[in-house]
Formats: C-alpha cells, structure tokens, sequence
C-alpha cells in the first residue's frame, strides 16, 4: 500500500488590488507558503494591468494567472481573498465577499467610519480580518502600547509618530490612527477620529490634557516607521517599529489569511492571529 500522508489542504487565494505595491509583494513572497495557492489575480476595471500575467507584472515570471476586474468570478475559485486596493474599493470587495461567503483579510486603509456597517455586516456573515498593518512586529507594538498606556500616569502625553513613502495617498496611517485608539482607549479617552475628539495638530499654545497627538511625514521611499512617545516630567518612553522590506507585510498577510480561511464568522485582528500562533 502506497504510504499515507497527512498533507494540509491547499488553500486558494485571490488578491485584489494585485497590480499595486501590495499585490505585488503578495506575489512574490507566496512561494514561501506551499500550503497557499493563488487562483486570482483583481485590479479595477480601469487599470493598465488587465489581461497581463500577474507573475509577470510582480517580477516573478509568468504565473499563468491574468489580472482581471471579475471579483466575483475569483472568489468563486477561492477559499479566501486579501484586499490591499484602495479605501474606494473597499466597499465593494466586503458585499462580494458577504455574498460569496468567502472570508477576507482587509489590508487597506484610509476609510473612516463611513464603512462601519457594511463591516459589522460582513463579519456577521464570514471571517473578517481588518489589518491596517500585517507585520508581526507592528501587532506587538499595539499590544505594547496599549500596556504602557494603562501602567504610566496620566501625566504622561502620548504622541504618534509615522513615516512612510512620499506615494502613500492617507495620512496618519491606518496603522497610526490605530496606536493612537489603543492608547486612547487604554487612558479612558476618546479616540482620535471620532465626532467629539480633538484633532491632533489643530490646537495652538499649551497642549491640552487628554490629547492623543498625531504626526506624519511622507519622504522618499521609506516603507513604515511608527514610533509611540509617552513623555513624563524628566524622563520618556520610546516604541519604535520599522520595517525595512515591504516582505514582511506580504508574508504577515499571507500567513494570516490561511489562518483566517479556517476560521468561523467574526472580526478579527492581527492581534488574535498573533495570539493564536503564540498560545498567548
């Protein structure tokens, strides 16, 4: 009798957004996932890339995968997708994802709460994983900050700090306006972004109490800098995270993802895929 093997199914993946940045990092690091097969390859209607091989778009050579705007018609061959398009597209990759019931991790940022039912809906139907950042450092730096913020006094300001390529469209980051939550939430304070926060940067002389502050800066190529500044009367506190290659949010997603595909219908984080990797 021919030898048994306890092989892991193979899950297929389809990525929209596959002709930006993103997508084409995701290409090029899905090798290093034998488990992981991507069946779909999604730019919008109006993109240059359709109809090209999607290998040969990322550098990698040629896949056999044409880039085309049918997400439907991918999901239908996937088990789970990844979007890193735009805020614009979000809304439509969520319904299509709802209606296919396939789960989705959610790698893009620059929405505001405009989104929030159509996310509450979809994750009361499928897997749903809202990830402004995938790499596995940037998770434990939230986690880190959101520590730090209940164990300092309150005398402590918290400050945001984030750089990244003079390209990137949304600024703060997603990743930053997320740090910035967490340490709000950790003080008892009201987030920044929501209707009756203060907005950071707006307020001139003494800096009132109670304020998350938020700065960026876009220059050059440089692919993710955040750093969490807690300052107290002669001494501070500095978290930084940097990430050198846009790899490691590609592998982060991807590894995500085929967690996520197995998972039952919820929102989720970086954090609970973290936490589940680690036992912690």
């Amino acid at each position: 009798m021919p030898a048994q093997t306890n092989r892991p199914p193979l899950i297929r993946a389809a990525i929209v957004g596959v002709s930006g940045r993103m997508g084409q990092a995701l290409l090029r690091a899905a090798p290093a996932f034998p488990q992981l097969l991507i069946t779909g390859a999604i730019a919008s209607p109006g993109s240059l890339a359709l109809g090209r091989d999607a290998g040969e778009v990322a550098g990698t050579g040629r896949a056999n995968l044409p880039i085309t705007s049918d997400l439907p018609a991918a999901l239908a061959a996937a088990d789970v997708a990844l979007d890193f398009s735009s805020a614009a597209a979000a809304h439509a990759t969520l319904r299509a994802c709802r209606e296919a019931r396939k789960p989705l991790l959610l790698g893009t940022t620059g929405f505001g709460p405009e989104l929030d039912a159509e996310l509450r809906a979809t994750a009361s139907e499928v897997a749903l994983l809202v990830a402004p950042n995938t790499s596995v450092g940037a998770a434990l730096l939230a986690q880190l900050t959101g520590q730090c913020a209940r164990a300092l006094p309150a005398s402590f300001d918290i400050d945001v700090i984030e750089l990244h390529h003079r390209l990137k469209q949304d600024a703060p980051s997603g990743t930053a306006l997320a740090l910035a939550r967490t340490a709000a939430e950790a003080r008892g304070l009201t987030p920044p972004g929501s209707s009756s926060s203060t907005p950071a940067g707006e307020s001139s002389g003494a800096r009132p109490a109670g304020q998350i502050g938020l700065a960026s800066v876009r220059a050059g190529d440089i692919v993710g800098e955040h750093t969490v500044l807690f300052c107290g009367a002669g001494e501070e506190l500095v978290l930084t995270h940097r990430v050198r290659d846009r790899g490691v949010f590609a592998h982060g997603a991807l590894a995500a993802a085929l967690w996520l595909s197995s998972q039952p219908p919820g929102r989720y984080g970086m954090r609970d895929f973290i936490s589940n990797r680690t036992g912690a």
